[in-house]
């Protein structure tokens, strides 16, 4: 038995280059937010994709797991700062792939230092779900900047 399970659905209309659809978070019910394929490709314009959606379950991911690091190393963060960066390039052969994710981290954490926090971001990486799910089809990178 899953420990959780969430969903989110999408109502999709017309073809793939005009067409739209409505992403609903289902198990929230935070609301549902308009995708098509121009705002995957081109500019956003108030819409979002699968890519950003990434995005945001890594940082949200990869900050938990950052937290419970450094927690259980005896320093708990004041505050961390996570940004991850999901791109989408062409496929050799024809469409896309998700070829990366960047995270970003500038945090607080009193007692620790550069090296220790650089160390510890790449430990959580390895500690995070949504991480050891990319790994193996998506770069993943770690920059962390400790701030005073």
């Amino acid at each position: 038995m899953a420990t959780a399970e969430r969903q989110a659905r999408v109502l999709w209309e017309g073809p793939l280059q005009h067409g739209s659809g409505e992403l609903e978070f289902a198990s929230s019910g935070i609301g549902k937010y308009p995708v098509t394929w121009a705002s995957r490709v081109e500019r956003p314009e108030g819409r979002t994709s699968p890519e950003e959606l990434l995005a945001a379950s890594h940082a949200a991911c990869y900050a938990m797991a950052f937290s419970a690091t450094l927690g259980r190393d005896g320093n708990p963060p004041q505050r961390l700062d996570v940004t991850a960066t999901v791109s989408l390039d062409p496929k050799e052969g024809g469409g896309f792939q998700v070829t990366s994710s960047a995270l970003e981290v500038r945090g607080v954490v009193p007692g620790l230092g550069q090296a220790g926090f650089q160390a510890a971001a790449d430990q959580a990486e390895q500690a995070c779900p949504i991480s050891n799910a990319l790994r193996g089809n998506v770069r993943i990178t770690v920059n962390a900047t400790l701030e005073s």
